[in-house]
Order: C-alpha cells, then structure tokens, then sequence
C-alpha cells in the first residue's frame, strides 16, 4: 500500500516525486510508475525554463547538475514577415532581466533534464515500477492499480502523469476539450559561426512561428512550425536541402549553418481536461493540458502544476490526514484550472493571429507589439508573469519547500 502512486515519469511526474519525497521523507510511500524509466530514446527536444521553474529545480536540488549545460536567454527578438521578404521588421524585444538581475527563462536539454530527475529519483530511494498502468480500479477506499507484468498495487491518490494519451486520466472518465492544429513543429539543433550572445528569436510567418533559441556553446534549437502537408516534404529533404530552408527563414546573422542531426517532428494539438481530479486522482502536465509551443509553457505548466499540489499537500499530510481527501483535491483544481485556462486561451490566441497571412491581421497585430515595445512597465509585467512569478507563488516556484 502506497500513500501516492505517480503514473509517468516524465519532467512533471519525476519533478513530483522528488517535491514529495524532499518534503515528507521516508515516512511517506512514494511510488513512480513509468516503463521507460532509464532507458529513454536520445532526442532533441529542448525547452525553456522559466525562472519559477528553475527555483523549483532547485529546490529539489536538481538545477546544480544541469546548470552547466543550461542557457540563460539574456533577450528576446520578435519579427512578423514572409519567407522571402528581403528585410525583417524587429517589432518587439525583451532584453530586461528580473528584479534580481537574474535572466527571464533558460534553455535546457530536455535529455538532460529527465536523466538528472532520473539520477535523483534513484538515490533517494522511491520505489520504481517499470511497468505500464494496464487497469485501474476505484473500491470505494484507495484505488487499485494493475500493471502489465501482472503486479498488483493500491495507493490514497493516484497523480496521472502520463502524458497526452494519460490511461488514468481516461480511467477516470475525464473529458478533454481542444482540437489538432494541423501542423506539425520540426526540431533541430544547430551549429553556426557566431555567437548567439544568448538572443532568443521568433520569426512569425504565414505558416507558423520559426524560433531559433541559443543553446550553450555555438548551438542552437528551431522549433519551426508548418502545415502538416508542407511539414513532410521539408522532413524528406535530404540535409543540404532542409538547411536552404532554415537559412531562408533566419537568415545569415550567426554565419555558416550546420545540422547537428536528422531533424525530429511532433503534431500540434491543444486541450485541456474538464476537470483536474477525479476520487483520489489528480492530473498534472501533458495529462492535465496541452499547449502550442510558441510561448514555450509547456513544461513550465506542468511544474507549476507540481508546485500546487506539493504546496496544497504539505498541510494534511503532516496533520496526518488524508492526501486523496475531496477538499485537498478541490482546492488543487481551483489553483490550477483558471491559470491553465488562460494560458491554454492565450497561446490558442497567439498562434491563430498570428499563423496566417492576412493583411489585416499582420497590421493589427505588428501595431500592438510595436506599442507594447515602447511601454516598459508593461514589458515588465509580462516577463514576470511569463516567469511564473506573478500573483500567488507556491514556496517550490520560490525556490524553497513548503
């Protein structure tokens, strides 16, 4: 008997664990259940760490192991134009850095994040089901799980964890709301001449964002979105071909261009779940919600979401009580739903401005950044918020436990 059973061991889910454990110790049974755990495919996604997230990596004592091969993005570049407009109007920078001279947001691996998580997990000791969630069965007390080698467990809350296609969150007959965007987003990590001085830039175009985000040395990530129908013709280009094209969209500021490896692609889909509980169940990450990467919230949702519950279950658990009680969980869901709504709307909103090619709309829009560019304050508001300092911070996006 387990008194918290994690289904997914991704950032979210790994993240989680270590809140808890750091939290509580030994005296609270913690179990992790991910099949891929330790042996993970390579890939090349990365993502930005706002600066909520990194405190709460570093309250779990995770950021000293991947600082060293983490990017502080120093400023941040919009553009709105074509493919093939000789000049790319700047309308929008964000180059100010927090109140404590610290950088908005950092670019990390996401490998080296998970293996970091991973490394941790295992050293303090959780215990780990190599397994996959095949059943799950509410008895009216705890919830059962079955898992696909045959093992049997029970835990007071079950956190679903277990990304977009999550078997808990669809056990729990929870809903979700969105639609597939019809566009795939192709990943690439590069090589180029010049230093990137830790500039972060976003071309907007008629297909979709192309952003170009500094990785540490002379690397950096693209995260290019296209229509799905054109997405496959630039993935079956042989390197030479696929790198005229990246050239054509960032043009030669960094000099001569290199492709580290094959580029990797993934589809564009938004949702979020109607609710965020069910009977001793919670749901966090690519469970709960799913955005565009265009404002690169993702993760940082899902870590926001881990620094909720940890928060909301500090309390109950040392009193004794119950952490899958009706009330923990309705005060989870009331911390997180608006706040994921909004993102979920707002990035929705941006990439429907903006992935698309209408004269109207590239006036209006290209109005509104140049305007919110000569207003500072504002600037300011919006990086904090981005960084998830802004309003109600739980003490993990502080940096400290609660």
């Amino acid at each position: 008997m387990h008194d918290i059973l994690i289904s997914g061991g991704g950032i979210a889910g790994l993240s989680l664990a270590l809140g808890l454990r750091l939290c509580f110790g030994s005296g609270l049974r913690i179990g992790l259940i991910d099949p891929a755990f330790g042996s993970r495919p390579a890939n090349v996604r990365t993502s930005a760490l706002t600066a909520g997230s990194r405190n709460l990596l570093e309250a779990i004592g995770v950021w000293s192991a991947i600082a060293h091969r983490a990017q502080p993005i120093l400023a941040m570049k919009i553009t709105d134009s074509r493919r093939n407009d000789a000049v790319r109007p700047l309308f929008l920078t964000f180059e100010d850095p927090l109140e404590d001279g610290s950088p908005f947001a950092w670019m990390v691996q996401n490998a080296d994040l998970v293996a970091s998580l991973e490394s941790r997990v295992v050293s303090f000791g959780i215990d780990l089901y190599r397994s996959a969630v095949s059943r799950i069965v509410d008895d009216g007390r705890d919830i059962k799980l079955r898992l696909a080698d045959g093992q049997r467990l029970s835990a007071g809350l079950v956190v679903g964890a277990d990304g977009v296609q999550s078997k808990v969150r669809r056990a729990c007959g929870i809903e979700t709301v969105g639609h597939d965007y019809h566009h795939t987003a192709i990943v690439a990590t590069l090589a180029h001449e010049e230093d990137h001085c830790g500039v972060a830039t976003q071309h907007f175009m008629p297909g979709g964002p192309f952003a170009m985000l500094p990785l540490t040395g002379r690397h950096s990530s693209i995260v290019w979105t296209e229509p799905a129908s054109s997405a496959r013709g630039y993935l079956s280009m042989t390197n030479d071909e696929f790198m005229e094209e990246v050239e054509h969209r960032f043009g030669s500021s960094l000099g001569r261009l290199q492709l580290q490896a094959r580029p990797a692609a993934f589809q564009l889909q938004v949702f979020i779940a109607r609710r965020f509980t069910g009977r001793r169940v919670a749901l966090i990450g690519d469970a709960a919600h799913l955005i565009h990467p265009l404002a690169g919230q993702g993760v940082n949702l899902g870590l926001r979401d881990v620094a909720a519950l940890v928060g909301l279950l500090a309390g109950p658990i040392r009193l004794g009580l119950d952490p899958g009680g009706l009330e923990v969980l309705a005060r989870y869901e009331r911390a997180r739903y608006f706040d994921t709504v909004a993102m979920v709307a707002g990035t929705d909103g941006l990439h429907r401005l903006f992935s698309n090619d209408s004269a109207p709309l590239r006036f209006i829009r290209d109005l509104g950044l140049g305007v919110v560019d000569r207003l500072p304050r504002l600037k300011r508001c919006l990086i904090r918020e981005a960084a998830g300092l802004s309003g109600e911070v739980p003490a993990m996006l502080r940096g400290r436990l609660p």
